[in-house]
């Protein structure tokens, strides 16, 4: 079966392909037209326990999922609270709606703080604004941040955002995601913290 997904806004070319799989789809190529999509199909493909292919074509790139998957549980379906960790929501790079330059200052120490700390968050995810962070050039930001890492944290950056800033190719920590992975892994915390 192929989907052609091109055009189609994140997360939509995961949500197509997902419904195949879960409906015993054994043999699908997804055409996209972006990068993201391309990574996002991947590790939809891979959690689902299908071979994944990936390639070029005149018309663009395509990933192609085979092999008896899984179905894939939905993060957007609410699943129970209890002992899911709490994930950090970073929607713009500063704290508060005050003074953009002490704003910016308190974003890289609540950032350092929260890998200073015993409580690491299960994820932390970027989406609009927020990306400027992970993609930029604070060393301060970058240490904290990949110090949550290596603690355990799983750290999304909205792709959408990346690209919509023209930052992708400046990601510098963290796995470029999409609104459907973002928001199950707000859906699965206990609890969500919004900076």
């Amino acid at each position: 079966m192929q989907i052609d997904a091109r055009g189609k806004a994140c997360p939509m070319p995961v949500i197509l392909a997902k419904k195949e799989i879960d409906g015993g789809c054994q043999d699908l190529t997804v055409l996209v037209d972006n990068k993201t999509a391309v990574e996002n199909l991947t590790r939809l493909g891979n959690s689902a326990g299908m071979t994944v292919a990936t390639g070029e074509t005149v018309d663009g790139p395509f990933v192609r999922l085979t092999g008896a998957g899984k179905v894939v549980e939905t993060p957007m379906v609410a699943c129970p609270t209890t002992g899911n960790g709490y994930a950090v929501f970073i929607g713009k790079d500063v704290v508060g709606a005050g003074d953009r330059e002490l704003g910016y200052n308190l974003m890289k120490m609540a950032l350092y703080t929260l890998a200073q700390g015993d409580s690491v968050p299960a994820h932390v995810l970027f989406m609009n604004d927020g990306v400027k962070l992970p993609a930029g050039e604070e060393q301060q930001v970058i240490d904290s941040l990949m110090t949550l890492t290596e603690k355990g944290a799983i750290v999304l950056v909205c792709g959408t955002c990346l690209n919509y800033y023209g930052i992708a190719d400046r990601l510098k920590v963290g796995t470029v995601s999409n609104m459907y992975d973002i928001l199950g892994a707000m859906q699965r915390a206990d609890k969500v913290i919004t900076l």
